[in-house]
């Protein structure tokens, strides 16, 4: 294979790892709490004989951390982060970071997420209410109060900016170094009765899809006209024997 096809060929991958990604966007963008995803791409220098040649990565995914806007929508359990945080949940043997709030209580008053995953508090333990003990009152700092008592605490954790974030399904994330408990409440407070949407803009990723779709027709036209040259070249080598 001529090593232009084989650039083309890497460009093509490259590309339909961005289509996925963009997809992706799009299939969440009403998904509470989602930020979404974009891939950067990097050189990737070979020798091909005395010349190098460039091909192009597969490219890595970065979240973004930009928030979404947030709604009012009464619910006393439905709780947004104003600010640089994360709630924090128990999936199986692990712990998960998300900025979806819209959180339930189980039959036994266990407070969990939509998908029923327990959510953690400050400490990092589960949270239980009393399922008989009136309104549920959720401070600004997490506090959590009912019938006038101070009962726990919804955990809101720090990830480093420098820290990658890997998908963990839907709006889930985990990051690369580890969450810690915030410490300044200047940094973030909760609102309850509010949810947090999505960060993706429509208009944007719809823009994306046409400038991958001309791209990867482009890197077709670049595969065919290489080929046509190379049959070309052995049509000529033919009649010249």
């Amino acid at each position: 294979m001529p090593t232009s096809n084989y650039v083309s060929l890497s460009s093509q991958i490259a590309l339909s790892n961005r289509m996925e990604s963009v997809a992706r966007n799009v299939a969440n963008i009403n998904t509470a709490g989602y930020r979404g995803e974009s891939i950067n791409f990097s050189e990737v220098l070979a020798n091909s004989g005395s010349e190098s040649v460039s091909f192009v990565s597969m490219g890595n995914t970065h979240i973004s951390r930009a928030k979404g806007a947030i709604s009012q929508t009464g619910n006393p359990l439905d709780l947004a982060i104003d600010g640089d945080a994360w709630f924090s949940f128990q999936r199986g043997t692990e712990v998960a970071y998300t900025r979806d709030g819209r959180l339930q209580m189980d039959s036994s008053g266990r407070l969990t997420t939509v998908n029923g995953e327990p959510v953690l508090s400050s400490s990092g333990s589960t949270i239980q209410i009393d399922p008989q003990g009136g309104r549920i009152v959720v401070q600004a700092d997490g506090e959590i109060v009912q019938n006038g008592q101070t009962i726990d605490s919804i955990g809101l954790y720090e990830i480093n900016e420098e820290d990658s974030l890997k998908r963990y399904g839907g709006s889930a994330v985990v990051p690369e170094g580890v969450a810690f408990p915030l410490q300044d409440s200047s940094k973030a407070r909760v609102m309850q009765g509010y949810v947090e949407g999505s960060n993706v803009n429509p208009m944007t990723e719809m823009t994306k899809l046409i400038m991958i779709s001309r791209a990867f027709e482009s890197a077709e036209k670049v595969m065919e006209t290489a080929e046509d040259s190379q049959r070309q070249a052995v049509r000529d080598l033919g009649e010249t024997s």
